[in-house]
């Protein structure tokens, strides 16, 4: 059985329908928290797939967060050796930093909420990303931070408010700033976990929980296709 490893750096922002299509793909799931656990066991472990999830810190903040070194350090080596590894929001962040890229806080401010992607213009070397880029599929944004695609990365995906949301580097690497992998009931925890951050930004959970409601289904039923697809690439 193909072991895969998902870093995780605030437990609400897990998984989600992620976990189902790994356990569908034949993968024994292992977590470890990035703030307490044992980074460096993954290095020695080498696990087939690695899935680096979101969290409410930037990249640039290792000295407050030491942890992300180590993070960086281990994308790094699995980068060079051209090991599968997913990120999603921060993963993606911490992604682009290992491959040589900046990032930084966006100028366009925070871009939380459901709303569609647009094709980047490497789109078409991964099929895999057509079931998100019908224009009836929404996806979730939740991020302030951003960062420039790594030299020689695949550009996928767009937003009006950030160009950068989706890259590629070769079949093995995927960096996804939005959220493709959430479902209406796993974000209820997230309304609670990102208070603080919510009301600063005076955002409205009722708002956020109705467009959940109406666009969440539309995204399970697109990702389950576009995670099926990734991963069959491996």
């Amino acid at each position: 059985m193909q072991k895969a490893v998902a870093i995780t750096h605030v437990p609400f922002e897990d998984l989600g329908s992620l976990e189902n299509e790994l356990t569908r793909a034949g993968y024994d799931i292992k977590l470890i928290d990035a703030c307490t656990g044992d980074l460096e066991s993954i290095s020695q472990a080498i696990p087939d797939l690695l899935v680096v999830l979101g969290g409410p810190i930037g990249v640039y903040e290792r000295e407050a967060y030491p942890f992300l070194n180590t993070e960086v350090e281990l994308i790094h080596t699995r980068l060079a050796a051209k090991r599968p590894t997913i990120g999603i929001c921060l993963g993606a962040q911490l992604i682009a930093a290992a491959a040589g890229a900046s990032v930084h806080p966006g100028r366009a401010g925070k871009e939380i909420g459901w709303g569609p992607i647009q094709a980047g213009p490497d789109a078409a070397l991964h099929p895999e990303f057509e079931p998100l880029l019908n224009p009836e599929v929404k996806v979730l944004h939740w991020h302030g931070d951003t960062f420039d695609l790594p030299p020689g990365s695949h550009h996928l995906a767009a937003t009006t408010a950030y160009a950068n949301q989706a890259f590629a580097i070769g079949h093995h690497t995927l960096g996804l700033q939005f959220h493709v992998e959430v479902t209406a009931q796993g974000l209820e925890r997230w309304y609670v976990g990102h208070a603080c951050e919510l009301v600063a930004a005076e955002i409205q959970v009722p708002r956020l929980r109705r467009e959940s409601e109406a666009f969440a289904a539309a995204l399970d039923s697109a990702a389950q296709r576009f995670w099926g697809g990734w991963l069959s690439r491996l």
